[in-house]
């Protein structure tokens, strides 16, 4: 049976909703269940150095109102600190607290353990091969959700 390509994007974004569902899920049995998938792209974009509001959105191809709610709320819960710029005290810096980071080490490991579900799920030779088919249609470098403007490597324009 041929699929369309719409079929194909839906059962891509299956999949990467299927994992992502499954993470949050997890980490809120493991007591952070006030964390959703942008609060761990902000955080990331901050740790990389999106250090204000106009930066972060940026980053995340948002604006700078909806940045700041994000920065307020990732701050309210203790995930990102905002500390005086040693640099110009008028201006203050975005860093990602230790919790923050905690958080972000948590839903690495928990998607090292959905991986191996997968795994177990369909077999080692299938996965291998599903990533390596992935990896040639979409390149080996990781698209990166808190950066705007990834390039699709056979297409060479922005997606």
């Amino acid at each position: 049976m041929s699929r369309s390509g719409a079929d194909l994007a839906l059962l891509l974004l299956g999949g990467f909703r299927s994992l992502v569902d499954s993470a949050t899920a997890e980490l809120a049995r493991r007591g952070y269940e006030d964390v959703r998938p942008v609060h761990d792209f902000a955080m990331r974009a901050i740790a990389s150095g999106a250090d204000n509001a106009s930066e972060l959105g940026r980053r995340l191809s948002v604006s700078k109102q909806a940045a700041a709610k994000t920065i307020a709320v990732l701050q309210d819960r203790g995930y990102v600190t905002r500390d005086a710029d040693p640099l110009d005290a008028r201006r203050k810096r975005l860093q990602v607290t230790a919790l923050g980071f905690e958080v972000l080490h948590q839903g690495e490991a928990i998607f090292d353990e959905l991986r191996d579900r997968w795994e177990r799920q369909i077999g080692s030779g299938a996965l291998a091969g599903l990533e390596a088919h992935l990896t040639a249609l979409v390149g080996a470098r990781p698209v990166r959700l808190d950066a705007p403007g990834w390039i699709a490597p056979d297409l060479g324009e922005s997606v």
